[in-house]
């Protein structure tokens, strides 16, 4: 088959795996090398979906032995077969960066014969970009679970990122939906990985030539929608999972219905992109805003779509508000809707020099309409109802969508045809596709059996 034919066919295979950030590595170029990696990531591009994507993205092959069942390239799906070799992706890699078409590589695989052969054949393909091609750019590799760990740790001296997809948030859906798959499979190479990170850098401070160990860290992904965990326990396991493998990030995808006509599967028909969004926003308190899991939701709850998470936990305790700007602490500070770490350590400078008013938080940008609710400046609230739960969650609400009234409530998308009569009430392109029903709305937002 034609090199570009692969290409067309591994590369939209690959589009359903989001964990493809591009940050954290600080691999330099070499006198006769081609490329480097740094800190501040890879250039952006993005995907019709508001997916962002920045690297050569393919699977080595899609031609799978498991059958999971919501996977599009499972064994027992009819569709074409194809891999690629070593040597075919070390050109495309190459030939497209010398090109500036790309700044690095993800490289994923379906399980080819076995998890062992699948690894030697995306190490193989490594090695060569980084040995023979002298290719320093940035490198995200897939560790196969199951493989051994010898592989993953020889990868591991090539690569700058790693990752092993969870998918699933529990044993018994990996039963139900990936029988072939299996917790500890999957978690023994995130072990490997973490345990090597800190043992290269170690050997790193007192052996100079040690070689990098997936600089960029390792990180995961899980699919939000397709069984019914509750958002709890998805927040829980990758509070877990920071904590005991020190990921970098855990990605949420949410689930797109490409397999019709199984019962074990979700009958929707739009992924729940807003609860995947607030599952991001949640994930964010838990890294850099001091939150616990079992903060933000009690068990088996999930998020109010209405509400980010901070918000939502924040009219669950309002005991503890309304908070004096002037005098809260640091941590404090960012348990404040509408009150990010950039304003906080704002907060903190000025008000060593100067008592802040309600005037001075408007020209440090702070998210107002939802900060008002819960401070007061000098012992004065500007919240403008009584409060209390409904009240603040009803002005909320207003405020949000009295700031969208002018948007049509149907997202357009970049494929649609329009119409060009502005005769409409809001005088704005609609388009002509079937608006989504009411059952459409709803799945699209839960994603719900």
């Amino acid at each position: 088959m034609d090199l570009i034919e692969k290409l067309k066919i591994l590369s939209n295979a690959a589009k359903y795996d989001v964990s493809c950030s591009s940050s954290g590595s600080k691999r330099k170029n070499t006198p006769s090398g081609l490329g480097n990696a740094t800190e501040c990531g890879i250039c952006h591009s993005f995907t019709p979906d508001g997916r962002c994507i920045s690297l050569l993205k393919i699977l080595f092959s899609n031609d799978c032995v498991f059958d999971c069942k919501y996977c599009i390239n499972g064994a027992s799906k009819d569709f074409q077969r194809v891999s690629f070799t070593p040597d075919e992706v070390c050109k495309l890699t190459i030939n497209f960066y010398k090109r500036n078409y790309i700044e690095g590589l993800f490289l994923s695989s379906a399980i080819i014969k076995n998890p062992n052969y699948t690894m030697e054949l995306l190490l193989k393909t490594v090695k060569k970009l980084r040995t023979q091609e002298n290719f320093n750019g940035y490198i995200h590799l897939k560790a196969i679970p199951g493989a051994d760990q010898k592989l993953i740790e020889k990868a591991g001296t090539y690569v700058d990122r790693m990752s092993v997809n969870i998918e699933l948030p529990s044993s018994d859906s990996l039963k139900l939906l990936a029988p072939q798959k299996s917790k500890e499979k999957i978690l023994t190479p995130m072990n490997t990985i973490k345990n090597n990170i800190i043992q290269y850098k170690e050997m790193k401070k007192n052996i100079r030539s040690t070689p990098l160990f997936v600089p960029g860290g390792q990180s995961t992904q899980l699919i939000v929608g397709a069984t019914p965990e509750s958002d709890s326990k998805i927040i829980k396991l990758s509070e877990s999972l920071y904590n005991k493998y020190d990921l970098k990030r855990v990605y949420y995808s949410a689930y797109v219905p490409i397999i019709k006509d199984n019962k074990f599967l979700p009958n929707i028909s739009h992924p729940p992109m807003v609860r995947e969004h607030r599952l991001y926003q949640a994930d964010w308190l838990l890294r850099f805003y001091g939150f616990k899991a079992d903060e933000l939701l009690k068990e088996n709850e999930n998020f109010d779509l209405n509400f980010d998470p901070k918000t939502g936990w924040a009219l669950s305790n309002l005991n503890e508000f309304p908070v004096e700007i002037n005098k809260a602490p640091y941590e404090t500070l960012l348990r404040i809707p509408g009150i990010g770490v950039t304003s906080a350590l704002k907060i903190l400078k000025i008000r060593r020099v100067h008592k802040l008013d309600f005037d001075d938080l408007k020209k440090l940008r702070i998210v107002l309409k939802r900060a008002r609710y819960f401070i007061t400046c000098n012992g004065k609230y500007y919240g403008d109802t009584l409060f209390n739960n409904d009240s603040i969650k009803f002005n909320i609400l207003k405020q949000e969508y009295s700031s969208k009234k002018l948007v049509h409530d149907n997202q357009i998308s970049f494929f649609d045809s329009y119409d060009t009569d502005l005769s409409n009430s809001h005088n704005i392109l609609l388009p002509k596709a079937k608006l989504p029903s009411i059952s459409d709305k709803i799945s699209s937002l839960y994603g719900q059996f």
